[in-house]
């Protein structure tokens, strides 16, 4: 029995060797279906249209955002590959099952898979301000939501032997974040489901996380705790001297989602500029 199988698994004899996809240089996407959970704005709308623009179809997954989604699928389709949105809130195991047979049906199979939606507690600025429902609301989008997606599309894309998934943690599974503990206890569940749901799709499906330190998102830029003088303390303690942007952590993205790390799987890639180097 392999590890983490169950007797009643198919096991998989002999060695696998991997397929190689043969694209041209800078479509490495070429052809593929890909599933952006949050496109419709934000670093999710930036990782859809970086991956349009190296050939990949895109799925533009929204849950309120139903304008911005329509124009990122806009912008897509203006550079010659297919798009679709669709809605669902992936706190609800029921919507994620609808979107994702509906995405099935009317587009396709799903060859990669970018868990992008996450909860960060933007509105606590101190552990000293947890409630029960924010603890709630962290947990079911960042853990039962990145589990649902996974699930949902990653079975499917064992039926079919071939596909890859890249959820975004954060740094907080190093520093720990003791302005929002709930938020940090929900990136290392987030780390479990990436190992986890490695083990369980091997050796078929890939399943990788990017863990993104500070970012200057509107979201940080519009915290009252984000002063001049704490940002000043985060660039002094970073290595590289600098807070990192989305479009910095876009290509770590797409090099997990493509067949560049074709020998990675459970893997996750710190991405803060050294904030949380760790020891040896």
């Amino acid at each position: 029995m392999s590890w983490g199988r169950l007797p009643t698994e198919p096991k998989v004899e002999g060695e696998i060797t991997p397929v190689k996809r043969n694209n041209p240089p800078g479509r490495r996407f070429e052809g593929l279906n890909c599933f952006v959970t949050g496109a419709g704005r934000g670093f999710g709308q930036l990782i859809a249209l970086a991956l349009a623009r190296e050939g990949g179809n895109i799925v533009v997954h929204y849950n309120t955002s139903k304008e911005s989604a329509e124009k990122t699928a806009e912008e897509i389709r203006k550079m010659g590959c297919r798009a679709y949105t669709v809605k669902a809130d992936i706190t609800r195991w029921d919507e994620v099952r609808e979107a994702v047979a509906k995405t099935w049906r009317e587009f396709g199979p799903v060859d990669v898979l970018i868990n992008n939606v996450g909860d960060t507690a933007p509105g606590q600025m101190s552990w000293r301000e947890i409630t029960e429902e924010r603890i709630d609301r962290v947990l079911a989008v960042d853990i039962k939501g990145t589990l649902f997606m996974t699930h949902e599309i990653g079975s499917r894309m064992l039926e079919r032997k071939s596909g890859v998934i890249v959820n975004v943690c954060s740094n907080v599974i190093s520093t720990g974040s003791p302005r929002a503990p709930q938020y940090a206890a929900s990136k290392y569940g987030v780390l479990g489901l990436t190992k986890s749901y490695a083990h369980a799709f091997a050796p078929w499906v890939r399943v990788n996380a990017v863990a993104p330190g500070y970012m200057e998102t509107e979201s940080l830029l519009s915290r009252p705790d984000w002063t001049p003088e704490r940002r000043r303390w985060i660039v002094e303690h970073t290595p590289l001297r600098r807070i990192g942007r989305p479009e910095d952590i876009v290509p770590v993205v797409l090099f997990l989602a493509s067949d560049d790390s074709i020998h990675m799987t459970g893997n996750v890639v710190i991405c803060d500029g050294g904030f949380s180097m760790p020891g040896a």
